[in-house]
């Protein structure tokens, strides 16, 4: 119950989704300010149907203002709730999710590579913007303070398993529980996961260790299908079967390739925190993963790192790890304790004594914009929507040379 609290803490994002980490963060949030006092709503442009009335249009912020106020401001791709944000006198603490550098996507022309480059470039102007930024892991809080950042801290992810606790989909309990060894990935199916590096991983293991064995690649794909194809081509070069490309899943369907995996294989050379990581953990699934970005800390001691790809090493550390279960239980018994020490974190504190510093802190500068700024958005708005509701007049616009497809650098 919200008590009247003096300052408003509001947060602003572009998007909030059902059951992904930065949505569960979000209402966390919200129920730990409003349980402190704090008058608190969350301001979005889009957010999933099921949510939707657990948020308010990103434009309301214009009227709720204040320069008094404190805008937690969720920073992961450039968006018009973004530049709006900027501009608001509000005072700022913005936290940092990780963007995907776009080298990942060099020869995709995507939208979403767009928006990785646009949005990366965009944050550096927040450094004299904001009071305090804040990344959810040390790897995004050390990205801030590179690029400038004066005043940082970590807010740790606290991750949320409800998602998981439903029961499994029977059918696919049923035909994967079969005996056979499943290796299995979590995450969106994109270069920087190197699915490719995962091929080849899976081959040399099925190759030289175990015949009975399969790839599951759990994930979506959308925005992302050339990529896919180039996956697919490598696998009918190397002919290798029993890759499944599963996509996009419900959390019956994710529990219960949890439920049936033996082993988590991740090949990421770029990570924020990696959630899928910690879901292992808490499903007691071994985890062999690429010492790259965040994902070192994220494992906090446990589970198998390797830090160079060559396709036999890892599948003799997969046959490792597979084949004893001696090995196996001393992996999970420090995931286990890994995992005690995320849900032992007190996140409302953290949350609250980050609040409290801004409140007692005196302000940044306030921001600095051009006088048409607040035409420019109003025109922006109306591209935005013209692109939504009217698509087909930037569908016959003349696609840039090579757009169509994909080449793989292997």
């Amino acid at each position: 119950m919200e008590r009247g609290h003096p300052v408003a803490v509001h947060q602003v994002l572009a998007t909030l989704g059902y059951g992904d980490a930065i949505g569960n963060e979000v209402l966390g949030i919200r129920r730990v300010l409003r349980r402190a006092g704090y008058r608190s709503h969350i301001y979005v442009q889009t957010a999933d149907p099921r949510l939707e009335d657990a948020t308010r249009d990103y434009r309301e912020l214009r009227d709720e203002s204040r320069a008094d106020s404190i805008l937690i401001h969720h920073f992961s791709l450039g968006s018009r709730a973004s530049r709006l944000a900027f501009a608001l006198p509000d005072r700022m603490l913005l936290v940092y999710h990780n963007i995907t550098p776009a080298e990942h996507f060099i020869g995709l022309r995507t939208p979403l590579t767009r928006s990785c480059f646009e949005g990366r470039r965009e944050l550096r102007a927040y450094v004299p913007r904001c009071d305090l930024a804040l990344g959810d892991s040390e790897f995004n809080r050390a990205e801030l303070a590179a690029m400038g950042f004066p005043r940082t801290g970590v807010l740790p992810v606290v991750p949320d398993f409800t998602h998981l606790d439903v029961a499994p989909d029977p059918m696919l309990a049923r035909v994967f529980d079969d005996g056979w060894t499943n290796i299995l990935f979590v995450g969106r199916l994109m270069p920087h996961k190197r699915i490719d590096d995962l091929v080849r991983f899976f081959h040399a293991y099925r190759h030289s260790h175990n015949p009975r064995s399969r790839l599951l690649l759990v994930g979506a794909f959308d925005g992302f299908k050339a990529y896919l194809g180039a996956v697919g081509e490598l696998v009918a070069r190397l002919r290798v079967p029993d890759v499944h490309v599963i996509g996009h899943v419900s959390n019956e369907q994710l529990t219960a390739f949890y439920d049936v995996a033996d082993v988590f294989l991740s090949a990421s050379e770029h990570e924020g925190f990696c959630v899928p990581l910690v879901e292992s953990f808490y499903k007691r699934i071994p985890v062999v993963a690429f010492a790259a970005a965040a994902v070192p800390a994220t494992m906090d001691g446990s589970g198998v790192l390797y830090d160079y790809k060559d396709p036999r090493h890892v599948a003799a550390l997969l046959h490792a790890v597979v084949s004893d279960p001696v090995l196996e239980e001393e992996i999970l018994r420090a995931q286990d304790a890994a995992l005690d020490r995320y849900m032992s974190a007190d996140f409302a504190s953290t949350l609250l004594a980050f609040v409290d510093r801004m409140v007692r802190a005196p302000r940044a500068a306030p921001p600095r914009v051009t006088g048409d700024f607040w035409r420019q958005v109003e025109r922006s708005e109306a591209l935005d929507e013209l692109r939504h509701e009217r698509p087909s007049i930037y569908g016959a616009l003349p696609k840039a040379p090579g757009s169509e497809r994909w080449e793989a650098p292997w």
